[in-house]
């Protein structure tokens, strides 16, 4: 018996004491979480993070080791067609969201709240994230916005659900904007800074910094104990994200930020061209292609 606890001690030592498994390009024994998230930014791990918003999209990107799949509301635009993210609703978020749970294994899936699901008080956002957990299966959900959200943030770590944050260049104010611009210059700097705070004291457990000066990016880095989230915020986040179909190219029009990694358009065009000039000419299908 002795023997035995002993082995069970030593087995839990050698568990505490292993070298903490890598938070991009880990193993798919489990989900990650907001621990492991936490984890990395202490060990000033740096790491990526895409949109999804299908099965097959989100699976490839998961045997990637991609650790976090954001449904963005920019699916208004490279899902639904619009021009901005203003007009997604809840009940367009939930499948999409629904569908890149179901093709991952290892990734945290977050949903992004649409504009008008949690401005208007903390009991609206609780309802609309909760829809998020309970019907799509999401593991957290990101909103945009300061200190005019924090009562929602706060209600929702309450309630046990998972927030990131998003400051700077936030898309669903774009019209309050007047385009999409770099924020966070001057005193709208240390605004900035100052909203980052609190959401981090209100328990935020990531923030998103969008088209902000990379100088001021790497002061709110290195202020806050949450890992800092970069899209057109320089090199000195914590992680990176983009809209995976900016990133692979399929995008008609991109930010400055955004570096192609394939030509993804290309590929598709090439692809649908030759079906097309096969099934023309005859030479599809053929008997390879065919039952017998």
């Amino acid at each position: 018996m002795t023997a035995q606890a002993g082995d069970s001690g030593t087995a839990a030592t050698s568990a505490r004491t292993a070298t903490p498994e890598p938070l991009y390009g880990g193993r798919a024994t489990r989900r990650v979480t907001v621990r492991d998230i936490a984890a990395a930014k202490a060990r000033g791990e740096r790491w990526p993070m895409l949109t999804a918003y299908d099965a097959l999209t989100a699976r490839v990107f998961d045997d990637a080791g991609i650790p976090v799949l954001l449904v963005g509301d920019s699916a208004g635009m490279v899902v639904y067609g619009h021009d901005t993210t203003i007009p997604v609703t809840v009940d367009d978020l939930l499948p999409l969201t629904a569908a890149v749970v179901r093709g991952t294994r290892r990734a945290m899936v977050v949903a992004d709240l649409p504009f008008g699901s949690y401005q208007g008080s903390p009991e609206a956002a609780l309802a609309a994230a909760t829809r998020f957990l309970k019907e799509a299966g999401a593991h957290a959900v990101k909103l945009e916005g300061g200190h005019r959200v924090l009562r929602q943030v706060e209600d929702l770590v309450a309630a046990g659900i998972p927030v990131m944050a998003h400051l700077g260049l936030t898309p669903q104010s774009v019209n309050a904007f007047g385009g999409y611009r770099v924020q966070g210059r001057g005193e709208d700097g240390e605004r900035l800074l100052h909203d980052a705070k609190v959401l981090q004291a209100a328990g935020a457990f990531a923030v998103v910094l969008e088209c902000v000066p990379e100088s001021l990016a790497a002061r709110v880095t290195q202020a806050l104990t949450i890992p800092t989230i970069g899209i057109g915020a320089g090199p000195h986040c914590d992680a990176q994200v983009l809209v995976w179909q900016d990133m692979a190219g399929l995008s008609p029009r991109t930010a400055r930020f955004v570096k192609k990694y394939a030509d993804l358009a290309a590929v598709l065009s090439d692809a649908a061209t030759a079906f097309a000039r096969d099934v023309s000419s005859g030479a599809f299908p053929d008997e390879e292609h065919s039952y017998r």
